[in-house]
């Protein structure tokens, strides 16, 4: 008996009792056959989760497509409860909400957003409620509403794919947010590149994204640093405080003042940084733990503390580019916009500011310095200078040049 005939027989022999799913199979192996397929290599299949147990029973032929149900985490925590709890506590759960909380994200094509070809590719990833799904609908968005099929995509929802890195390489590459490209090329990456393809036994070690960040399997993703690589308390070293507030004060959650801002808490509500000591040690201590199975105490603390000090240091370079910025502003070269909460540029516009110099530094704080400590945590030398910090000491020099013309203009 060929694997083709037996794989037809025994899901027939499994679908006989199920006519609705025979419905639904018969119809897709002509419309759509590796929908099919996938879901007859998948768990699912095995288990006999068939097709109306995430797609509902009101759609049963080409008359009655649009009654469909489309799956949510709410469909996946049917089954898998423990995981989409862990997942709504992630940062990844709140990934859509934070990017519709920029204060810039109406004025991109909906295509990138809502249309979900740019930014909302990968931040679709994030829950969102009724109101917003069935607004999606109303506009023409069917598809995109799950989470969970982003990594484990859909129909074999594998786990085995969902470990690998390269289910992180769509969202976690490029601009602002390389880690892809950090990972891969860092001896962490190159052993594990290795090891799939069979160069390096397999039972030797060798870190994936996963294994880092999703320890056990914890879907709870979150980082003691957080995406920005700002947090609260302010650090005891006077200068590098300065610079914090500055910055803080350019993501528009501190006022001139220093006092919170209402963005501060949009910043709470989607969870983009740590706001206590609690909190930061709590993921950073998570961290020491996974690097304690390969590494020293003593290795580890002194490999955290460098990317720590690369922040530091990026800060440094960052709070002087504000200010040329601010500077600007103050004598009335460049005009402030009416929207900026205050007398600082306000780095979330990211390339809607409306200048050049403005431009160099959102590229500055959102692509250089992210290389630099980001290039230093992942264990990537080349990322961390080269595409890093040497870029950071360029966009000072530039900027310095370009603000001196301009006031001279």
């Amino acid at each position: 008996m060929s694997k083709l005939f037996f794989s037809i027989f025994l899901f027939c022999f499994i679908l006989s009792d199920n006519s609705l799913a025979q419905v639904c199979i018969d119809c897709h192996y002509k419309e759509t056959p590796n929908i099919v397929n996938d879901w007859q290599l998948s768990k699912h299949a095995e288990n006999e989760i068939y097709c109306e147990t995430c797609h509902g029973e009101n759609h049963q032929g080409m008359d009655d497509i649009a009654n469909v149900e489309l799956p949510t985490v709410e469909t996946c925590a049917m089954c898998h409860d423990e995981k989409a709890e862990e997942f709504k506590k992630s940062k990844h759960a709140l990934a859509w909400t934070a990017m519709k909380a920029m204060p810039t994200a109406h004025m991109q094509p909906m295509a990138l957003m809502d249309g979900m070809k740019g930014c909302g590719g990968c931040h679709k990833m994030g829950i969102k409620s009724d109101d917003e799904i069935n607004k999606l609908k109303s506009e023409g968005s069917m598809f995109g509403h799950a989470s969970c099929d982003i990594c484990h995509t859909r129909h074999s929802f594998s786990v085995k794919e969902a470990q690998q890195p390269q289910a992180c390489q769509t969202c976690h590459m490029g601009f602002d947010h390389p880690q892809w490209e950090m990972y891969s090329s860092s001896k962490h990456g190159v052993r594990y590149m290795l090891k799939q393809a069979g160069v390096l036994h397999p039972d030797t070690p060798a870190p994936t994204c996963q294994t880092c960040h999703m320890p056990d399997g914890d879907h709870n993703v979150l980082t003691a640093w957080g995406f920005l690589a700002v947090r609260l308390p302010l650090p005891k070293d006077e200068q590098w405080a300065a610079d914090r507030v500055t910055i803080l004060q350019a993501l528009g959650v501190l006022d001139l003042e220093g006092n919170p801002t209402a963005r501060l808490d949009a910043v709470k509500a989607v969870n983009l940084a740590r706001l206590t000591e609690e909190a930061f040690d709590r993921e950073r201590n998570k961290m020491k733990a996974v690097c304690a199975d390969c590494h020293s105490a003593n290795f580890t603390d002194a490999e955290l503390a460098k990317g720590d000090d690369m922040i530091r240091e990026a800060d440094r370079m960052m709070a002087e580019g504000i200010k040329i910025i601010a500077g600007l502003y103050e004598d009335g070269t460049i005009p402030k916009p009416d929207s900026y909460s205050s007398a600082f540029p306000d780095l979330l516009t990211f390339h809607d500011a409306p200048t050049v110099i403005e431009q160099k530094l959102f590229r500055m704080f959102f692509k250089h310095r992210m290389r630099a400590f980001q290039g230093a945590f992942h264990m990537n030398p080349d990322y961390s200078f080269w595409y890093g910090w040497s870029e950071l000491v360029t966009d000072l020099a530039e900027m310095k040049e370009l603000a001196e013309q301009m006031r001279k203009k």
